[in-house]
């Protein structure tokens, strides 16, 4: 059985995919500055690298040193993560996700009546 390249992100991975999207096509260095926490060099080239190897990135060699790109957009990854999340601990059923959103109160009447709206707005179920 082949396995097939892992798209969930860690919460390192996705604040370095959260710093390619906002600064666009990137080195390491400018990656690391953009970064809240400090981390070393080699840590955030790993990092790119694994990203890389899991197809959220691409890497085109520039002179000496590769500059990254985001190979997918972020609507798109948080897309499969909601997926991901929902499959697994909601047994694929978004109605739970979102009761479980109500009963920890995440949301509340307010907020759904507008989604509601925004539904509608929307033209129905998509």
């Amino acid at each position: 059985m082949r396995r097939e390249k892992k798209r969930t992100l860690t919460k390192l991975e996705l604040q370095i995919m959260q710093a390619i999207w906002t600064l666009g096509t990137s080195n390491v260095s400018a990656v690391q500055e953009s970064l809240k926490q400090r981390l070393a060099y080699t840590t955030v080239q790993t990092m790119l690298n694994i990203l890389e190897k899991k197809g959220m990135l691409k890497r085109t060699l520039v002179g000496r040193s590769y500059e990254y790109s985001a190979a997918v957009t972020k609507a798109a990854a948080s897309g499969h993560a909601v997926r991901d999340l929902v499959d697994r601990m909601f047994g694929g059923s978004g109605e739970e996700l979102v009761m479980s959103l109500i009963d920890s109160k995440q949301i509340d009447a307010k907020q759904i009546a507008g989604l509601s709206r925004m539904l509608e707005k929307r033209g129905g179920e998509g």
